[in-house]
């Protein structure tokens, strides 16, 4: 009876939150990928609890005492020179019973941006670049369950306009006896701005977010699924050109187009879901196969003449005793898409 009243608990005190969607919000730069394994698995994912430490970021209750020693660094290859990129470094307190970590995320997006007047005159260069320290640690507070939480002091610079603010993540995770099932709750983002760009204060990325993973028995293969917004059901974005799903043919011979309200139900239930694969390969597990898909993104970024990858992703991780080499592809546009590169070794 304790997990599932922790987990109501859990639920009940983040729910009076704030919660926005992309866009509409300070800091957005925290949901990208900070890693080649969470953009090869969908770009989110909060479920699994092994030796990756840069899954961590994503949710705090995923540090383990696997994690004590190791040294990560990632970097992905954005479009116009854009870096975003993650360095984490992690120790395990037995005496504590607490795993620490540390991790820093660094967004430029360029120095050579130029400024211009609203009559398009060019008023020189400026740059822009975002900033995260994450603060991490978890507990194992019974068998088979750990809570865990980051704090984040964020700092960004846009143009010669500064903002400063704090976030924190809190996070609880179950774990089965046989470690092939696993289920987790996780409020990320929530906070405030301590200073502003301008003279309004904007809101946290807040997010509610759920997942579950489960290792096949019998085959390596583990599949996870994240259902993102537990906070807020309509994520649809209302698209004025948008075309119409279906034509119906009236008993008069007229044609009448149009979402219906099964069709917006099904489309808005679908963009709360990642869902993501691992095929587990070697004795060891230690050479990994990664897919992932996540609809919302697919549905967010679609053409509507042309079709594109957008929403999908993949690659591969391959884990020795002191080395890790991860990368990652995501797709967003027909143009290209994202490469994440992920090294990681253990200095113990």
């Amino acid at each position: 009876m304790r997990i599932p009243v922790l987990f109501c608990l859990f639920l009940s005190a983040a729910a009076p939150l704030s919660a926005q969607i992309g866009g509409i919000s300070a800091y957005e730069f925290l949901n990208l990928p900070n890693s080649a394994s969470v953009a090869a698995l969908g770009g989110h994912h909060i479920a699994v609890q092994d030796d990756d430490l840069t899954l961590a970021a994503r949710n705090p209750a995923l540090l383990n005492p696997d994690h004590h020693g190791a040294l990560t660094l990632s970097h992905a290859f954005l479009p116009a020179g854009i870096h975003n990129s993650y360095l984490a470094y992690a120790r395990h307190r037995p005496e504590w019973g607490t795993t620490l970590a540390a991790g820093l995320q660094y967004v430029g997006y360029g120095n050579d941006l130029v400024r211009r007047d609203p009559t398009g005159q060019d008023l020189g260069t400026f740059g822009a670049a975002d900033y995260a320290l994450t603060l991490g640690a978890a507990r194992q507070i019974e068998e088979r369950l750990t809570v865990g939480a980051n704090l984040k002091v964020i700092a960004s610079q846009l143009a010669g306009y500064g903002s400063l603010g704090v976030g924190l993540d809190a996070a609880v995770h179950y774990r089965d006896t046989s470690g092939r099932f696993g289920i987790t709750l996780v409020a990320r983002n929530f906070g405030r701005q301590l200073t502003r760009y301008d003279d309004v204060r904007e809101p946290m990325p807040f997010e509610l977010q759920a997942g579950l993973s489960r290792e096949l028995k019998y085959l390596p293969f583990r599949f996870s699924v994240m259902y993102r917004y537990l906070d807020r059901w309509n994520v649809l974005y209302d698209d004025p050109d948008a075309t119409d799903d279906f034509q119906l043919l009236t008993p008069d011979g007229a044609e009448a187009g149009g979402r219906g309200p099964g069709a917006l139900f099904f489309d808005n239930l679908a963009r709360h879901f990642v869902v993501s694969g691992e095929l587990l390969i070697g004795p060891r597990r230690n050479f990994r196969l990664r897919a992932g898909y996540n609809h919302g993104l697919r549905r967010e970024l679609r053409l509507s003449e042309f079709r594109s990858a957008a929403g999908y992703s993949f690659g591969f991780a391959w884990y020795t005793r002191r080395f890790q080499l991860a990368y990652g592809r995501g797709s967003y546009h027909l143009g290209g898409g994202v490469n994440q590169l992920t090294l990681g070794t253990a200095l113990r």
